[in-house]
Parts: structure tokens; sequence; C-alpha cells
């Protein structure tokens, strides 16, 4: 447009020159080397505008072939993308679909062309893993970690995959370096609280679950659950690394919440019972047992190995005195009596507690008692009454 207006300009200036001085139209000489050219003022300014004009003419043909060229390069272009675009989107299909095969094929078949090629190599290495083939996976991955911005992305198919092929120590060394690279992301965070639960790395998941919790990735039941799991694993590493001494002081070093827990108590009592520091568990158990009825305590309380129980018999006949319908006491002083023998008193409490509910290990018990006063045929009725149970 501005120079069909500077065409008309100058015409316009020409015409306005040629009329004022029509009739004078000058003289010009151009002298190069031993060569002369002589001709009018307004020869040379026709020359001039037609030069020009030929100019534009020529730059006007050159950009419209270079245009030409230009759109049908992008042409092709775009429609190899649309194409790659398309098997793509077949390509995840087939991988929804199980076909993990067809899927691998199509996602890579023009994978060059497509303008995220990410994409087409993560959705291969995800078709590679589902067939088994590790090579074709690992060498997917290789590829998709060559494109821009692909650390993250490539990181997290990396983990998945290693978690749902077991690999854990993989998937914790992965996720491990993602975390520090991305330390607010979800759903690493998400992922590393399942790696540590199964490697049992409980304190790690200790420090990492109210991070969890801010998040909203985990709901506060699922915390206090997750929280409960990691403080019950740490007493049973502690106890295996430092014994009985080692484990008291860190029960000791808990907040007051924790060591309110049933689940934990239970926990820390059946490592002290392991670890043969009997009179300590039974002080535990029995210091809960007076101010709560934990069924899981009582049942304890048989396998603590005392030189002396009376104590302990003690302690269970006055929870039976306080509640008489308190099956696990009766459960757990009926199996005492079978320790010592008594089997007129460990039948009586064991009827006791079966009345009040149904438990496998007390019929078992109770057909044991049963067998010892020779009562054969009402140790078989219990003992078919436990099997019915069993199979129900």
């Amino acid at each position: 447009m501005f120079r069909t207006v500077f065409l008309f300009v100058i015409l316009g200036l020409g015409l306005f020159v040629g009329t004022q001085y029509s009739g004078q139209q000058g003289y010009v000489l151009i002298s190069i080397a031993n060569k002369t050219i002589e001709m009018s003022v307004t020869t040379l300014v026709i020359f001039i505008i037609a030069t020009l004009a030929a100019l534009f003419f020529l730059e006007f043909i050159l950009k419209r072939a270079a245009s030409m060229s230009y759109n049908t390069w992008n042409w092709f272009s775009v429609r190899k993308l649309r194409r790659s675009r398309r098997y793509t989107n077949e390509g995840i299909i087939k991988l929804l679909e199980g076909d993990f095969k067809h899927a691998e094929k199509k996602v890579m078949r023009w994978a060059n062309h497509h303008d995220k090629p990410l994409l087409c190599y993560l959705i291969a290495a995800e078709a590679a893993f589902s067939q088994g083939d590790e090579n074709k996976r690992q060498q997917y991955l290789e590829k998709a970690s060559e494109q821009d911005d692909s650390t993250l992305a490539v990181g997290l198919t990396r983990a998945k995959q290693d978690i749902r092929a077991k690999n854990y120590e993989l998937a914790f060394d992965g996720l491990s370096t993602l975390n520090g690279q991305f330390p607010n992301n979800s759903l690493i965070q998400d992922l590393l609280k399942g790696v540590y639960i199964e490697l049992k790395l409980w304190q790690p998941l200790i420090d990492i679950l109210p991070k969890l919790g801010r998040e909203k990735s985990i709901n506060k039941e699922e915390s206090d659950r997750y929280l409960l799991l990691a403080h019950s694993g740490l007493l049973e590493e502690i106890a295996q690394q430092k014994g009985s001494e080692g484990l008291i002081a860190h029960w000791d070093s808990l907040p007051k919440k924790l060591k309110n827990e049933p689940s934990l108590i239970a926990t820390f009592s059946k490592q002290l019972i392991a670890r043969k520091a009997d009179y300590e568990a039974f002080g535990v158990v029995k210091n809960v047992l007076k101010k709560n009825n934990v069924e899981e305590l009582y049942a304890l309380l048989p396998e603590m190995n005392l030189s002396d129980r009376h104590p302990m018999n003690q302690f269970l006949l006055s929870s039976i005195k306080k509640d008489p319908d308190n099956a696990a006491a009766h459960s757990a002083l009926g199996q005492l009596y079978i320790r010592d023998q008594n089997w007129p008193e460990a039948q009586k409490h064991l009827e006791q507690a079966l009345a009040k509910r149904s438990n496998v290990s007390d019929y078992a018990y109770l057909a044991d008692a049963l067998e010892h006063q020779n009562l054969n045929q009402a140790a078989r009725d219990v003992s078919r009454k436990a099997l019915t149970l069993v199979k129900s």
C-alpha cells in the first residue's frame, strides 16, 4: 500500500513539475568512464519512476512466490501434525482398552511430527511396561527425558511404574530426587507415603503426614490411621535395635495422646513380652485396663510369662466383679486357669465368655478343658461349633 501511494506521489510531482516547466525540459549528462549518457530531465524522471515500479513489481512477485512456498510447506506440516495428534488420540484409547501393542504402534508412528512428542513417548513407555518389555520402556523414557520440561512428568511416570512393579527401592530413589526438585508437588508426597509404608520407613512417614494433611491429600481419619501405623512400626523397629530399655525410653518420649491409643499400647506391650519384659508389660496393660475396657489388651494377659501369676488372676477377678459381663476378662482368666491345669474353673470362665460373644479361640480352649475332664461328647460339640463359626 505504501509503495502504491509513493508511486502516485512521484507521478503527481512529475505532472506538476512537467506542467510548470513545459517547453523547458532541461538537460542531463551522465558520464561513466569513457561513456556518456544524455537525456532530458523529463526522460530521467520517467525512467526513475519506471525503475521503481519494476522493482516494486519484482518484489511483489518474489513475495508471492515465497508465500505460496511457505503456505505449501505449512499445509504439509499442519497435515502431519493433525495426523500425529489423531494417531496419538487413537493410541490413548487403545491403551485404555488394554490393547497395549497397538497403543505403542499408534503413538510412535508419527511421534516426530507431534507438537508434544513427550506425550507420545510417555504413552509408549506405559504401553511397553504393560507388555512387560523393560528394554523398550527404558528406551521410551530416555527419549522422553530428552524433551524440554520433561523432568517431572518422566520422573512421576517412572516412579508409578516402579511402584506397580513393586520395585520400591527404585521408586524411593526417584521420588526422593524429585522431591528435592519439586518440594511442593502433592502427588510426589502421596507416592512417597506409599513407598515409605512398603519399605517400613516409619520416621519419614511420620514427618510427611502433616504436609499431606495441609495439602488435603489425605483426610484427618486417614492421617490418624497412618500415624498410628507409623508409630506402631517404629516401636517394633526400636525394640529390635535397642531392646526393651530403648523401647521404654522411646515410649516415655511419646506425646500423652499417643500413649493413650489402645493399638499403640498393644504394640508396645507385645514388644515388651517378646523381649521377656513381661512384668513391665503387665504394669502398662493393668494401668490402662483400670480405666478402659480394651478387649485387645485383655487378650495379651495370658501371653505374659510371670513367675507369680497371682496378681494377674486377682486383677482379672476384680475386673469381672466390677463387670460380670466382661467377656474378654473371662476369656483371659479361663486361659490362665488352663495353664494352671485348673480345668473346671477354666471351663466355667470360658463358657461365660462365649455366652457373651462367639470366639473361635475360646471354643478351642473350652474343648481342651472339657477333654481333660473326660467330657468328650461335650468337647466334640464345642469343636463343631468352632468349625461352624470358622466356615461362616
